[in-house]
């Protein structure tokens, strides 16, 4: 390969490179609550965040698609980062390479797509284990959103689960409720997780009240128990 065709690729994967991190999110990931929780992050891997103000900062590059950020709780790992969470396990690892065990609280993002656009949001179609806030900090981008209801202590008993509220796919299974078909509706299960967080998803299909969008670039910060 000759050298000028080198110093193209070069130059090409430099400006490529460059480009990205100019465009990548930091999410400043917070522990406010008054017990330990391991956040986990797919892509990221995943940090144990003691009481009350411990944080950990987290670059996701621009173009990343199917992100989220989750909380863990009731966890306990070994010196090699093998264990088990009660809440958002994902594959018994403190470095997450999966997506956690539902239910949980998620932050779903998508850094710089559309547009050139972000897209957030936080989903509870997956359930709920923490209360969460998700909010830009730069780009003179404001609108943040919070689930900060006590979701767990007004669950419906049938969606009832240890320190955590199921969604009802995983209770019930059917397309009225997990979406399978593509065309399902809100229910009376997915309206009381609306009720309570109405910036949050509620069911696979709550879109247009629930996915919102700040300038590619943006950073943002995602405080467990705000």
């Amino acid at each position: 390969m000759s050298l000028s065709k080198n110093l193209s690729i070069f130059y090409f994967l430099s400006i490529t490179l460059c480009f990205a991190l100019a465009n990548a999110a930091r999410f400043n990931i917070v522990n406010n609550c008054p017990f330990t929780v391991w956040a986990g992050a797919v892509p990221g891997g995943g940090r144990q965040l003691n009481a009350r103000g411990r944080t950990w900062n987290l670059d996701v590059a621009a173009g990343t698609k199917g992100a989220r950020i989750w909380p863990r709780t009731g966890c306990n790992f070994d010196g090699s980062g093998r264990g088990r969470c009660q809440t958002g396990d994902c594959g018994g690892l403190l470095q997450c390479q999966a997506y956690g065990v539902l239910p949980n609280t998620l932050a779903e993002f998508g850094p710089n797509q559309y547009m050139n656009l972000d897209f957030f949001d936080i989903s509870l179609v997956d359930g709920f284990n923490v209360p969460k806030e998700f909010s830009p900090t730069s780009n003179g981008c404001t609108r943040g959103i919070r689930c900060t209801a006590d979701i767990i202590g007004q669950c419906p008993n049938e969606l009832k689960a240890p320190g955590e509220c199921n969604n009802p796919c995983t209770v019930f299974k059917t397309d009225q409720y997990c979406c399978n078909s593509g065309s399902c509706r809100p229910t009376d299960y997915s309206r009381f997780f609306k009720t309570r967080c109405p910036d949050a998803y509620s069911y696979p299909k709550d879109d247009p009240t629930s996915t919102f969008t700040c300038p590619g670039g943006t950073n943002y910060k995602v405080v467990f128990c705000p």
